[in-house]
């Protein structure tokens, strides 16, 4: 298909070429060739355009001044008619080449994520069919695709997530039916395949039927590596118009954020998140018990002197990327640059793309009062947690509290239109 629509591009793009060249001998035909002599002095005008816009023989015949005609010379009604008409063609034969090149992108856009789909399925999951030869599915088109990530030791913030703002069995697949929105907690797996952690979360997912399973060796240095795989598999099971990445330990209210991304759905390669810039921690801290330890950037030299940002990125509590930027990274993932942190690899993942940084302070509230605040004076917030703990600090315990406070309500999610 791709290759047809190619060849018709070629084609009428040569059309195009042929009917300006028509255009010219029409222009040429009152042509006047002036010879100079040696003394003679000429007025030359430079202009800084690379290329002369065609001119509308209407538009000059109206403005052109009497004696402008008479040194010109008027066009033959003939010769100007036709000259329009050649106008109209190369008008629109350029609107069909634009059309075609739209075509064309986004039929190559769909071919890449088809490839990156099933690639994904050889190379982004566990979960492989075990005949290794069923067919591709045709992915579910949804509204978002939701991935909390976690780890083996988080069953008990799971558990405060299901409890609070996460729809559980009917409800969850109810939400995926009548209204797009995929939720899963993503997870690799360990080291040793199969040991007690993997059995463990093989008996949770029995239980919830709500995991993604990852082809990824769970360790905390290999986040940036994690985040990617997660996108990469999230395109090949699911068409969405948006893919969230959230923490474990920090509290959503998804009738608000899928209000919020609803505002951005007409957008194509958009990067939501709350946007910040901190400092490269250049100097690897002498002890763990320092805080500093856990952000350490080993490559901070490619950032310039000591001292410098980071470049503009979404913190990694949550953010969310739209569909053409999740299928970039899954298409490129094997030579997309991982960094020690997970949110700065993301943003620099989009650096030189013509993409749309959307800087929203709702996806990064504190907890209470200050969500509960915002909530009273008509800001309700997408997220909630503590900036000091990089998510709500003792989550599970407070989780509940939180969503009591900061929540929606339960039934929120089912009475909001997108």
């Amino acid at each position: 298909m791709i290759e047809q629509l190619q060849h018709v591009h070629k084609t009428t793009q040569k059309n195009l070429m042929d009917s300006i060249a028509k255009y010219k001998v029409a222009a040429d035909r009152k042509k006047r060739v002036v010879e100079f002599e040696e003394g003679d002095f000429v007025w030359a005008i430079l202009t800084k355009d690379r290329f002369w816009g065609i001119p509308d023989p209407v538009k000059l015949n109206e403005e052109a001044s009497p004696v402008k005609k008479r040194q010109l010379g008027e066009l033959e009604p003939e010769a100007s008619d036709h000259a329009r008409d050649i106008l109209t063609q190369v008008s629109q034969t350029h609107d069909v080449i634009m059309t075609l090149d739209k075509t064309i992108s986004s039929l190559e856009m769909q071919l890449a994520a088809a490839r990156a789909a099933k690639a994904g399925i050889q190379e982004g999951s566990p979960m492989v069919p075990k005949s290794g030869s069923e067919p591709l599915k045709e992915r579910q088109k949804v509204f978002f695709v939701m991935g909390i990530i976690t780890a083996f030791s988080s069953r008990k913030r799971r558990d405060s997530i299901r409890v609070t703002w996460m729809p559980q069995g009917e409800d969850l697949r109810k939400l995926e039916k009548e209204k797009g929105i995929i939720i899963r907690f993503v997870i690799g797996h360990s080291a040793t395949p199969s040991d007690v952690l993997d059995r463990a979360i093989e008996a949770e997912e029995e239980q919830h039927q709500d995991f993604l399973r990852l082809n990824h060796v769970e360790a905390y240095r290999e986040l940036s590596s994690k985040t990617q795989i997660y996108f990469s598999m999230a395109v090949a099971k699911w068409d969405a118009d948006f893919y969230i990445k959230v923490d474990d330990d920090v509290h959503v209210n998804l009738g608000i954020i899928g209000s919020t991304l609803a505002r951005h759905r007409s957008k194509h390669r958009v990067y939501i998140g709350c946007m910040k810039s901190g400092p490269v921690l250049a100097q690897k801290p002498n002890t763990t018990l320092c805080r500093g330890v856990k952000y350490w950037e080993p490559e901070y030299w490619k950032f310039g002197e000591e001292g410098n940002k980071y470049f503009r990125h979404a913190t990694g509590q949550l953010y969310a990327i739209s569909k053409d930027l999740a299928i970039y990274i899954s298409v490129n993932r094997h030579i997309l640059h991982r960094y020690a942190n997970e949110d700065v690899s993301l943003g620099s993942w989009f650096i030189g793309l013509d993409v749309e940084h959307i800087d929203d302070r709702s996806l990064c509230c504190g907890t209470p009062p200050d969500c509960k605040r915002k909530a009273k004076a008509g800001y309700p917030c997408v997220a909630s947690f503590d900036w000091s703990c990089s998510g709500i600090c003792k989550s599970v315990e407070r989780m509940a509290e939180v969503h009591q406070q900061c929540g929606e309500g339960d039934g929120a999610i089912w009475h909001t239109n997108f």
